[in-house]
This record gives structure tokens, sequence and C-alpha cells, in this order.
């Protein structure tokens, strides 16, 4: 989904450029609440998982290929506000060192990669763990089925900012066509990779994650070279 130089007019890369500046100076303030000295070294984890995976691409479909967007599993493992700093810095790298996305492109690219995908995935997230039972299986479900909407909502999102101000001459009906069918095939994708990786992750430390944080019991603390837990060290 990365777009390239040239393919939205100037209106619309200055209007998306204005929205990813605004979620950007949001979100820096807003990682200020989700962060800590636990959490932090996480979303630099993050933001490189993100980037080395996006670097891969799948086959889809007809000759395409799709690569993790990255929006879902950034807001569930570090939280919406970090996870739209992860992406965004992300896609800034991968437009000024590899030209992946061109750079007047940037406001749509984080507006549909760090902002779309994130605020979908993560409100769908939280509202299916309210409907869900209390349990890890949920907080894997959940994150299935967040990441897998969300990549065919930005990819509609997309259609709609081609619509208003897209420079080539492919009708309407075929983008919107072509971008859906592929990002949902890619959505599938997008969502077992981020289920497998928030599954492994509160596996070993649910407390990090932070969309289940407070739902689920954090494993028992161990000292060094016993094996036993701390409350069994206590009463040894």
């Amino acid at each position: 989904m990365h777009v390239p130089d040239g393919f939205f007019n100037a209106p619309i890369s200055v209007a998306t450029g204005v929205v990813a500046a605004a979620a950007v100076v949001v979100s820096l303030r807003g990682a200020r609440r989700e962060l800590d000295e636990r959490t932090a070294p996480l979303a630099g984890l993050v933001a490189a998982f993100v980037f080395a995976v996006q670097m891969l691409n799948f086959p889809v479909a007809g000759g395409t290929s799709g690569h993790l967007l990255g929006g879902a599993l950034a807001a569930i493992l570090v939280g919406p506000y970090t996870g739209v700093l992860c992406v965004s810095v992300v896609l800034l790298m991968q437009g000024l060192l590899f030209a992946d996305g061109g750079l007047t492109a940037l406001g749509v690219n984080i507006t549909l990669m760090g902002v779309v995908t994130v605020v979908v995935s993560y409100g769908l997230f939280r509202g299916l763990l309210r409907l869900l039972p209390e349990g890890r299986r949920s907080v894997t479900s959940a994150s299935f089925v967040a990441a897998l909407i969300s990549v065919p909502v930005a990819a509609v999102v997309f259609t709609g900012l081609y619509a208003l101000g897209g420079t080539t001459e492919v009708a309407l009906g075929k983008v919107f066509g072509a971008m859906v069918g592929v990002h949902i095939l890619i959505g599938i994708g997008e969502a077992v990779i981020t289920a497998a990786t928030v599954g492994a992750v509160i596996a070993v430390r649910p407390d990090l994650v932070h969309g289940a944080r407070g739902m689920l019991p954090a494993p028992p603390l161990t000292t060094s070279g016993t094996g036993r837990t701390s409350s069994e060290e206590a009463t040894a």
C-alpha cells in the first residue's frame, strides 16, 4: 500500500500531510501515558519488527504481492498512540532510505497505514474483548479479527482519497475492486502474523500486551538459579 509520488494531487497530499502531522503530535503526548521503563524497549522492538516485516513481500494474487502493515500489531502490543509513532517512523525511514513510498505521499501513507489501521484495529480489538470471555485465547482471537478488518478498511479509505484526488485515469470501480480484493487477502496474512506474535508475547509476558493489560494474570516471578517462584522462596 506504499503510495508513490504523484499518485495523488497536491490538495490531497497536503491534507493528508496535515492529518498525519496532527496524529503524530497527538501521539507524542499520548505515548507518555503508555510508555514506562518496561514498555519503552518493547516499542523499539515493535518498530524494528514492523520495519523488517514490511520489507518482506508475499505473493497474493494475479502477480501482486503484499506485506504486513503493522498498525494492529503495534497498537495492541504498545498502545494506539505509540503504535502510530512506531508505524510513522517506519514509513519515514523506508521513504528516505529505500524510496519505498514517495516523500510527497508520506502523509497519505502515514494516514492509511499509521492512523487508519491503528484506530480501526485497536477500537475493534477492545470492543471484542468486552464481548469475549477473559483469557489468552480471546486476546489472540480479537487480535486476529482486528488485524484482518483493519487492512481492507485502509484500502477503502485509499479508494475514497483516490476518488477525491487521484491523478491516474483508472476507473474508480476498478481501483476499489483491486484494492479491496487484494487487501482482504493481505489482511489474512496480517491477521495470522499479528495473532501469532501477540500470542507469543502473552504466553511469556502478558503484562506487556498493552491492549490486554489488567485482563490477564502476570506470570509468577522466579528467583535466579532456583526455578522456584518468589512466593515459594518466601515459604521455603
